[in-house]
């Protein structure tokens, strides 16, 4: 998992969704994915705050 800048350990002890989750984002980086959804931070954060 050098890709994700892990060592082999910390890949096997960490839980199965924050290691899919790290890779969705690695894949979205790497242009191989798109996100299912695109944001802005005016769609995050209302107006006025």
């Amino acid at each position: 998992m050098a890709h994700l800048s892990l060592s082999q350990d910390e890949v096997w002890l960490m839980p199965f969704g924050l290691l899919m989750d790290l890779w969705e984002c690695h894949k979205q980086f790497m242009g191989i994915a798109r996100p299912k959804q695109v944001l802005t931070i005016d769609d995050v954060i209302p107006y006025g705050i």
